[in-house]
């Protein structure tokens, strides 16, 4: 016998080892997504169903490491992505700033989890796989911005570390529709991915 196989959805998202991530939802990030009313109606139901389930909701927010500490690719990389010359160009999500904060309608409540983090995979530089592996987690949901970064990375990282990688297709989402579609097709080998009517409809089972 394997431990913790899982073999059928309901098992797999069970809330007693579940844990839900709603990845960098922040104003900046919202805001120019693709499909945002469709984006927001889906992941405010997700959440507001973990909470109802007992499943701890862990935020993500992009947090920028202070100006000469930051790593050289990633301003190479945001450099020739934006077409700019300047590293100052390339810096947001400053802590303070209105785009930096929490979409409002997706807003954390009390006994939600926030996590600043500076790079696109959940577990570089935070503590999270220590907090999962304290709290008897097996199966980390994903939804948020964007698909094709920190979505793909971190589900990809998931897997490497044993967890249950389970991409919420319709809780994620780009600026760039074609990379968003082209990365959920990628995940489809790497990740388990569901739509959102999939988990509620394994909730419905489970016990609260």
């Amino acid at each position: 016998m394997v431990a913790r196989l899982y073999r059928e959805l309901k098992e797999i998202v069970e809330p007693s080892h579940t844990v839900l991530v709603a990845w960098d939802v922040q104003n900046g990030l919202v805001n120019s997504i693709f499909n945002k009313n469709e984006f927001l109606g889906v992941v405010k139901n997700v959440i507001q169903s973990a909470r109802k389930k007992g499943v701890k909701v862990i935020y993500t927010k992009i947090t920028p490491m202070p100006p000469g500490f930051e790593s050289g690719y990633r301003l190479y990389s945001m450099m020739k992505r934006y077409g700019v010359s300047d590293p100052d160009k390339v810096r947001f999500m400053e802590p303070g700033s209105p785009e930096a904060e929490i979409y409002s309608e997706l807003a954390p409540e009390q006994g939600d989890i926030v996590i600043n983090k500076n790079t696109a995979d959940l577990f570089i530089g935070t503590n999270v796989e220590l907090m999962l592996r304290n709290a008897g987690i097996d199966t980390i949901l994903f939804t948020g911005i964007a698909t094709e970064f920190g979505i793909e990375s971190s589900a990809r990282s998931a897997g490497n570390r044993g967890f249950y990688p389970v991409v919420i297709q319709d809780g994620v989402s780009s600026p760039n529709k074609d990379m968003h579609e082209a990365a959920l097709k990628i995940l489809a080998t790497q990740a388990i991915t569901i739509k959102s009517e999939d988990l509620m409809s394994a909730w419905d089972t489970a016990k609260i």
